[in-house]
């Protein structure tokens, strides 16, 4: 069998004829880790490994004013210290990227031609890393504006790298998924949630019973703090009253606890690709279904808004233009298939006591 490639930082030992495995950043103190990587323990104590090693700032010799500096004085920054922990390792990965390849870098030396040639052009093929390195980037520059480090923004002008935005599902694989996973299943769970709640994954693996209330679930989103409360589809009741009640969380690991973050992303990949799903299947792609779904019954931009908590009325009114588009391509194919039905003559007309066809 293939040896399965392990996750940054983690390191495999064999002692004694006994295979470890441990997590380490550099020359740090070594974490235990669980042996089997494809298992929900093992996710979950690799994500808060992670977790650990992103409460504080990795000791590191900087050169003065380097973006490794900056780096340095903006993990200790209150900016930081004020996100949200799920946003903070998110921040932490990239940062880190972003010092071990460039932190011997000059932060005064940073123009808009090398910031494109030495930062972003390397990124080409992975658009998505060059655009979270972009944003990334320009916090550390706004960062280093309000230590007076920069007077001026050197990315201005540079445009943000195209990514391939996460799509919705499609109705067909909608119901190859629900074909897979019968009710009952703690995957139809986390799955109906995310398509008829609109939780996304920092939300739905944290979901405790007491925010049921026989049809309605109320949450606070992860992300933004927005308070959601929606009433649930007798299908979305069905599949979660289905659960047994045996722990606080509604959705919990094999072992009966709750799931981390990036323990509950693997846990759902997994059974997308169970369930025999393309790559680009994505578990945030049901909340986008979801938004879809309600544009495409006629669900205003605003209630859109307030079932999805955005912050803002654009984000939803983009899922009620695309409805439209939708709309008005079925309409014009109709009207196409109306036509040949009904075999419309040509228009004639009538000159000089002849009949003509009109040009």
């Amino acid at each position: 069998m293939m040896r399965r490639k392990l996750p940054p930082n983690v390191e495999r030992n064999v002692v004694k004829g006994h295979v470890y495995l441990s997590f380490r950043v550099g020359k740090g103190p070594r974490i235990k880790l669980p042996p089997d990587p494809n298992s929900d323990e093992f996710r979950a104590a690799y994500a808060e490994a992670i977790g650990k090693t992103s409460q504080a700032p990795t000791p590191a010799k900087a050169a003065e004013r380097s973006i490794g500096a900056l780096i340095i004085r903006y993990l200790s920054s209150t900016a930081f210290k004020a996100l949200r922990n799920t946003s903070k390792q998110g921040y932490r990965s990239r940062i880190d990227q972003m010092r071990k390849e460039h932190g011997h870098r000059s932060v005064s030396g940073l123009t808009k031609e090398r910031i494109q040639t030495q930062i972003l052009d390397p990124l080409a093929d992975t658009p998505g890393a060059a655009l979270d390195t972009l944003k990334k980037l320009r916090i550390l520059i706004r960062h280093a504006r309000d230590i007076e480090w920069l007077n001026t923004d050197p990315s201005d002008g540079i445009k943000r790298p195209k990514s391939k935005e996460i799509r919705s599902w499609t109705d067909s694989e909608c119901t190859a998924f629900e074909k897979r996973w019968k009710v009952g299943t703690r995957q139809r769970a986390a799955y109906e949630l995310m398509l008829n709640v609109g939780t996304a994954r920092a939300d739905v693996h944290r979901v405790t019973w007491n925010q049921f209330d026989e049809d309605n679930f109320e949450y606070s989103r992860q992300k933004t703090g927005v308070e959601v409360a929606m009433t649930m589809a007798k299908r979305c009741r069905d599949a979660v009253y289905a659960l047994p009640r045996k722990h606080i969380t509604v959705l919990n690991t094999e072992f009966g606890k709750p799931f981390t973050v990036d323990g509950f992303s693997g846990f759902m990949r997994d059974a997308i690709k169970a369930a025999g799903l393309p790559l680009d299947c994505r578990p945030h792609g049901l909340r986008k279904t979801l938004g879809r779904r309600l544009a495409d019954r006629g669900v205003s931009a605003h209630d859109i808004m307030a079932a999805l908590g955005h912050t803002t009325l654009g984000e939803a009114e983009r899922y009620t233009r695309e409805a439209d588009r939708r709309r008005g391509g079925r309409r014009a194919g109709k009207a196409l298939d109306d036509q040949t039905e009904n075999k419309t003559p040509q228009t004639s007309v009538v000159r000089l006591g002849k009949s003509q066809k009109a040009v």
